[in-house]
């Protein structure tokens, strides 16, 4: 296949699955990594797509679902500071909701040592707690999505039902003043959904990319969060929405 057709299919297969690893297209066109990741670079010379460790994705678009794996890569530093934040809020006895973002996983790394109660549908969480002995470990059963290692569907919305908070961390795709909290995903949106109905305080923890932005699925309106933390200061829009609505705000810069 000559390399001009083979960016060309690459490109049409991230702009309709929204991310992508070099592993899978190494598989996919039978060639080295080296030549992939050649390829992901011009591709994103030409405004096509963003690289990230392992692969490349599209930031923007309603239903833009990216791939854990890649996730796990993009906006590392600010999402650690928000993880920091956040795990401040949390004492010993509590009982907390984890959703299945890597910002919820580096909160997992934080409290791994407090005596807690963490109810989670993500698989990475689970692994990173099933060992912590004072941490008691409730798992949301559901379908498992490889893309989002994380337990969705109708089991898991139902199991989500059987569980109150004291507080639920939740992240989304996109939020903004006037739609909410949303997320690419239905299954996704609907869990944080639950989570953040049954919970006694709602933690928005998004980083600064994620405001201002809508995405396919509604979570739930700005008036259900308690607090939100993020990783940059946002605009004074934000500071008076979040002033007249009694949300607490920290920017983690």
């Amino acid at each position: 296949m000559l390399p001009i057709t083979r960016k060309a299919k690459i490109k049409d297969i991230i702009q309709e699955e929204k991310s992508v690893t070099v592993a899978k297209l190494t598989s996919l066109f039978q060639v080295t990594e080296e030549t992939i990741r050649r390829d992901l670079k011009q591709l994103e010379e030409e405004g096509v797509l963003t690289r990230t460790y392992g692969g490349a994705y599209i930031p923007d678009g309603v239903q833009n679902d990216i791939n854990i794996q890649l996730r796990e890569h993009i906006h590392v530093d600010g999402k650690k500071r928000i993880a920091a934040q956040c795990a401040q809020f949390i004492s010993n006895g509590d009982s907390i909701f984890l959703d299945a973002s890597t910002t919820s996983l580096y909160i997992a790394q934080q409290i791994q040592e407090q005596r807690l109660t963490v109810v989670t549908n993500s698989i990475k969480i689970i692994n990173v707690l099933m060992d912590s002995p004072q941490v008691h470990l409730v798992v949301i059963g559901g379908g498992i999505s490889s893309s989002s290692m994380s337990a969705l569907g109708r089991n898991a919305e139902v199991n989500m039902k059987s569980y109150f908070f004291d507080i639920a961390f939740i992240s989304c795709r996109s939020v903004s003043i006037q739609h909410g909290l949303t997320d690419s995903n239905e299954q996704q949106a609907e869990v944080r959904r639950i989570a953040a109905e049954r919970a006694n305080k709602v933690y928005l923890a998004a980083d600064y990319t994620k405001f201002d932005r809508t995405s396919f699925a509604s979570i739930c309106d700005l008036d259900q969060i308690h607090t939100i933390i993020t990783d940059q200061r946002l605009d004074e829009t934000w500071h008076e929405v979040t002033s007249t609505k009694g949300i607490s705000l920290y920017e983690c810069e």
